[in-house]
């Protein structure tokens, strides 16, 4: 078989993934590229019986009608339309983009839990020397801090990332919202939670988390009225897509103090040097970093390779494409 993977150039400099890319080697013959344009993938698409990449260069009708031997498709991860194309092509593909989940559910929770307890605060506080130390206890206490356990918290799409948010807040007990019409009300349920309509989940929540994929139904889906909904010191964190959010109308809020947020994603990125963001105490960054542990990378890869050892074997495949993932991912 011939096999192309065509991947940023650090994915075949990083040692913890060589491993995994060895068990490529008894399957074929395998061709590592990093093409970004259509026009330089094209000709090893024509060689190639099997591709493992991430979502570009997009392949379009043009690119697989010039590669007629290209039996498997492995993604990271698919935009929406080209994930319908290869559907209506009845082509294997495999997409492991719940790979970083895990990490990403984690960072959320870990976004939650310093915002409740002020704890970057309290580390700058302490590496500055500007710390206060309990002088009238519990009168000193600011009451803007809070535990998580027993919290109203809204997630908002409850796909892989926001049903392993919902795993990992279960020893707080939280009364948990699910926004998300698409997800199964069994998985809801199984977790204590509850479906509710995104402006109700907005208004009864102390917490809420943004999980969903970034598409046309989902631009912007707090927007300005929505945010207005948000309660006096809610916490808002954001995982996963900056269009998700009217990030004009959130600075408003977190300006004046009404509201702290959590942003991993932003609608330029990097982020400018001079972005208001940066300034504002209730608001904070961390530089899209949200599944970025090396597990998750290996994961995908991994995820990706048993496929095609699956599809090789004419076994049934463990990630593959569906109908019902559609609703999941971004334009």
């Amino acid at each position: 078989m011939n096999i192309l993977v065509n991947l940023p150039p650090d994915f075949f400099r990083q040692p913890e993934l060589s491993v995994v890319f060895q068990r490529l080697d008894p399957l074929g013959v395998v061709r590592r590229t990093s093409h970004n344009t259509a026009e330089e993938i094209r000709k090893d698409l024509a060689w190639a019986e099997a591709v493992l990449m991430w979502s570009w260069p997009v392949l379009d009708e043009a690119l697989l009608d010039a590669a007629p031997g290209l039996v498997f498709r492995g993604h990271i991860d698919l935009r929406r339309r080209d994930a319908r194309l290869a559907l209506d092509r009845g082509m294997a593909v495999s997409v492991s983009r719940a790979g970083f989940s895990p990490a990403v559910a984690e960072m959320a929770l870990a976004l939650v839990l310093n915002l409740l307890r002020r704890v970057s605060d309290y580390h700058a506080q302490m590496r500055l020397g500007t710390e206060s130390w309990v002088k009238d206890f519990p009168r000193d206490i600011d009451p803007r801090e809070r535990q998580l356990t027993g919290r109203e918290v809204a997630v908002i799409g409850f796909g892989a990332v926001g049903r392993r948010l919902g795993e990992l807040l279960q020893p707080f007990h939280p009364r948990l919202r699910v926004v998300d019409p698409f997800a199964p009300e069994e998985a809801i349920r199984s977790l204590g939670g509850e479906r509710r309509e995104l402006r109700d989940a907005l208004r009864q929540s102390d917490v809420v988390v943004l999980c969903a994929a970034s598409n046309q139904g989902t631009s912007h889906l707090l927007g300005r009225e929505e945010i207005a909904l948000l309660r006096q010191d809610a916490v808002l964190v954001n995982v996963a897509r900056a269009a998700l959010v009217d990030t004009a109308a959130l600075l408003e809020r977190v300006g004046r103090g009404e509201v702290m947020a959590a942003l991993d994603v932003f609608d330029r990125e990097p982020l400018a040097s001079g972005h208001p963001l940066r300034n504002l105490p209730q608001a904070y960054l961390t530089p899209h970093r949200a599944g970025g542990v090396i597990e998750s990378v290996q994961r995908n890869i991994a995820w990706l390779i048993d496929d095609l050892e699956a599809h090789a074997a004419g076994r049934k495949l463990s990630r593959p494409l569906t109908e019902a993932m559609l609703p999941g991912l971004d334009d």
